[in-house]
């Protein structure tokens, strides 16, 4: 039971953390529109969550949007908060993920192996 709720916050949380980013409500110029949300990983006690933010821009790009999070993310722990109802809002810490890129990468070696 305790496995099925702790994947329904963190899908909670991812969506509402990604409303919040591409409706700019984070006023942060470092932080862009065009990042999103990939997975949330929460403890068990659910006090601690981790955010993995992905995008399409260059990871110098990316490096800064998370950075500018991780400066705001008390403010979006905040918002967090009244928005779903919790005894205790999770503690946020976002990180890099490269998945994106690396994929498209791999996707285009392959298409140059198989063009050979």
């Amino acid at each position: 039971m305790a496995k099925y709720r702790l994947e329904r916050v963190a899908n909670l949380i991812a969506q509402q953390v990604g409303l919040m980013i591409s409706m700019s409500e984070i006023k942060d110029p470092r932080v862009s529109t065009l990042v999103s949300v990939s997975r949330v990983t929460l403890s068990k006690d659910l006090g601690y969550a981790k955010l993995y933010i992905s995008s399409f821009e260059d990871h110098g790009k990316l490096k800064e949007t998370v950075d500018a999070l991780n400066h705001a993310a008390g403010f979006i722990q905040g918002n967090i908060g009244k928005r779903i109802r919790m005894r205790n809002t999770p503690r946020m810490t976002f990180i890099e993920d490269h998945g994106i890129e690396d994929s498209f990468h791999l996707n285009q070696k392959i298409k140059e192996a198989l063009s050979q």
